[in-house]
């Protein structure tokens, strides 16, 4: 694994993972948000190469396109995306950032 981070998306109300699902990664420099990485869920839900082997420590945020990925299996959304805003303490191995998905509702956890 070579990235800082990785994440996983779960499609709960289908019970399988998330496949195509494009992902943003962005980097809080000042007030200001900047996209450093993106990449997309294999068939297994996962992004496994999401950025840099290592980021100094600040806030990053993942962005999910959740309204593509619903449109695509015809399903109706409430979220057409999901960010998720989270610290990187510097001098931390990993950051494995879940998202557990379905239309109406999503949550996630720090994963390992």
């Amino acid at each position: 694994m070579s990235s800082l981070i990785t994440t996983h998306i779960l499609d709960t109300a289908a019970g399988k993972p998330a496949a195509g699902v494009a992902v943003e990664l962005y980097a809080r420099d000042g007030g200001a948000w900047h996209q450093i990485a993106t990449g997309t869920t294999d068939a297994d839900g996962r992004v496994k190469d999401l950025g840099p082997a290592a980021l100094p420590g600040g806030d990053y945020r993942l962005r999910f396109d959740t309204g593509a990925y619903f449109a695509g299996i015809n399903t109706d959304t409430f979220f057409p995306e999901v960010a998720l805003t989270f610290t990187v303490t510097e001098g931390q191995a990993h950051y494995h950032v879940p998202l557990l998905l379905s239309p109406f509702a999503y949550s996630t956890y720090r994963g390992n």
